[in-house]
């Protein structure tokens, strides 16, 4: 009896070794072949532009391409859905942001978990947003903006991007966190709530800097604070919220990569290290600064450090979102 469970024992140990052997090589020879990187949203768009920046950014540190592949629909949930089901191999990445990683479950009954049905690489950029106003507004900076708000509720009017999106989530934050009251107006995207902030017909938006940064350059709108700790590298002259009367009001649409769970922690330490190299490089950074993103410091390059952000982005998100009752047709 003794030697048949010896026997039996020793082939347990054969082949949990042949298992360790295979994962192992399986992620020595990681990457040998192209790579799918999923983006949630229409090519061309914030998200599909920071995609293709980082693909061509990691290629040289993998040694193989990373395909763009865009699967549009449900505000970016059939897409992170399609990468949670996915080979856990390394060869599908999920790249996502603040919506589709956070606000989406808050909003959908998801068919997958944000937190255990994906695995972590790395943060990749962040794109706070700014508090702008119509030109005709008459508050100087940020404190008599909500100074004016509050005398004039009834006549203050905020553009959104419709339902559940950062312009509107935004809004309902600065709403809660200044103690105003004003109209949300939605739309169908920022570009045409933009048209109408120039043009007076709303007063002000909570945008991401990304996308009001030329208008306030044109001096078509006019920005009162960046939602954020530190100033923009490339619009230093505008201030942040601490300082200018509303500390800690901090929101930002801020990008990551993930893995289906269960890819092997050599793989997923691989691709983190191209990620680093892909946001050392000058001029990887060059083009992602000019789009108004924000690198993050080096030792938030990291799984364990999106992993965490992102829980913390969930605790602190959901409750606001739900009890805002916030619905999405």
């Amino acid at each position: 009896m003794r030697g048949i469970r010896g026997a039996a024992l020793a082939l347990i140990g054969v082949v949990a070794s042949a298992t360790l052997n295979v994962t192992g090589s399986k992620a020595d020879d990681y990457p040998s072949r192209p790579i799918t990187m999923i983006v949630p949203f229409a090519a061309g768009g914030p998200t599909d532009v920071v995609a293709r920046i980082m693909a061509e950014g990691m290629r040289p540190s993998l040694g193989q391409t990373v395909i763009i592949e865009n699967i549009t629909g449900a505000a970016g949930s059939i897409a992170v859905g399609r990468a949670a089901r996915a080979a856990p191999d390394g060869y599908t990445l999920s790249i996502g942001q603040w919506s589709t990683h956070v606000v989406n479950g808050a909003i959908y009954n998801l068919p997958y978990d944000l937190l255990t049905d994906l695995a972590p690489v790395s943060l990749l950029v962040s794109n706070p947003q700014l508090i702008v106003a119509n030109p005709k507004v008459p508050a100087t900076d940020l404190k008599s903006l909500v100074e004016w708000i509050k005398a004039n509720p009834d006549h203050v009017s905020a553009g959104t991007a419709g339902a559940g999106s950062a312009s509107h989530i935004g809004g309902i934050y600065f709403q809660n966190f200044s103690h105003t009251n004003f109209l949300f107006v939605p739309y169908r995207g920022t570009g045409p709530a933009m048209q109408d902030l120039i043009g007076g017909q709303i007063q002000i938006m909570l945008d991401q800097s990304s996308n009001s940064l030329p208008q306030v350059r044109q001096k078509q709108i006019k920005a009162y604070a960046v939602t954020s700790k530190t100033r923009l590298s490339v619009a230093p002259e505008i201030p942040t919220v601490d300082e200018v009367g509303l500390p800690g009001f901090y929101i930002s649409v801020w990008h990551g990569l993930w893995v289906p769970k269960d890819t092997p922690k050599p793989i997923i330490e691989k691709l983190a290290a191209a990620v680093r190299a892909a946001l050392a490089d000058p001029a990887t950074q060059k083009r992602l600064l000019d789009l108004g993103q924000e690198i993050p410091p080096l030792d938030q390059q990291n799984p364990a450090a999106l992993g965490a952000f992102q829980k913390a982005e969930i605790e602190k998100w959901w409750p606001l979102i739900k009890a805002a009752n916030i619905k999405v047709d």
